[in-house]
């Protein structure tokens, strides 16, 4: 199976539709619940319902779904009947899959159902009509590229006495998204010395996005929260609750983060955590849709169509 423990979880749906073709005489028959077998559309429906919750037992590399809604409907058609099925959870996956197999299995029970009345039945045109909910979906369509620096806070990492290897996790990460990163330091744990680098980067250099890392924790030496917050002119209390919340279901050590983030004039400033690690969970719980400020940031509006 594919590993999706560092995916975030979001409201997932899914429509999918199959086709059964059959004579229009057995069509008016399932409509007026005439078969032998008894009313099929209700039936039909049951299995539909019971196949989205099995489809992780019937397909064996399908993640098992926290499925939370499941509907199956029909359409009478020209040459048969229409099953459409949708379904809903809030998980780490899609549920198209789950989609699928509800109609799938609603159009076998009509197959079933049909059989005593009719011999010629086809079942035809399974597919996928839509899905959302995905990370992807959150994904801000940037007009021009950002611009983000890099702020390494380690007394042991200025000294020499240890290679930084946090900061180049998100300068790594950065960089897959396509975000240039013009500047990369790293400094002692003084809480003036980084409120000044931040300032400057923020009012100077004019950075789009700004990411600390290091000094969140509750040690005496671990000032980057205040330096921060003598920079900030708006908190955003959401991202550092979306990093600890994650943090939170990998480790219980999440909670003694006391990072920060905000805004100055147009720049977003987030603290990570000191490690290379804890660095990696923050930026699954962060990106991309984090990316969605920066647009408002400069006055624009978003171009990210939610649920």
């Amino acid at each position: 199976m594919i590993d999706i423990s560092r995916k975030r979880q979001t409201l997932r749906m899914a429509t999918a539709e199959a086709l059964v073709k059959v004579s229009a005489t057995a069509v008016e028959k399932v409509m007026a619940g005439e078969l032998p077998k008894g009313d099929a559309l209700s039936v039909a429906k049951v299995a539909g319902v019971q196949g989205a919750k099995m489809t992780s037992t019937l397909i064996p590399y399908c993640h098992p779904v926290r499925v939370a809604h499941v509907d199956v409907r029909f359409e009478r058609t020209d040459d048969g009947i229409r099953v459409v099925a949708s379904a809903t959870a809030i998980d780490r996956t899609g549920v198209e899959m789950e989609a699928l197999t509800a109609a799938a299995v609603a159009a076998l029970t009509l197959y079933d159902m049909l059989k005593p009345v009719e011999k010629d039945i086809e079942i035809r045109s399974l597919r996928l009509l839509s899905k959302s909910g995905g990370m992807s979906d959150f994904v801000e369509p940037l007009s021009e590229q950002l611009r983000a620096g890099v702020v390494v806070i380690s007394d042991s990492a200025y000294r020499g006495e240890r290679q930084d290897t946090s900061g180049v996790e998100i300068v790594r990460r950065l960089s897959e998204l396509g975000i240039n990163v013009v500047h990369y330091s790293v400094l002692p744990d003084d809480e003036e010395r980084i409120s000044d680098e931040l300032k400057q980067l923020c009012d100077v250099e004019r950075l789009d996005l700004i990411f600390t890392t290091g000094g969140t924790g509750v040690g005496s030496r671990d000032r980057t929260p205040e330096a921060t917050a003598k920079v900030i002119e708006r908190e955003l209390e959401g991202v550092a609750e979306a990093m600890r919340s994650f943090g939170g279901e990998r480790t219980p050590l999440a909670a003694l983060s006391r990072a920060k983030a905000g805004v100055r004039g147009s720049t977003l400033i987030i603290n990570l955590p000191g490690s290379k690690r804890a660095v990696s969970e923050s930026l699954d719980a962060l990106l991309p849709w984090l990316l969605h400020a920066i647009p408002m940031l400069k006055g624009g509006s978003s171009k990210i169509h939610t649920h």
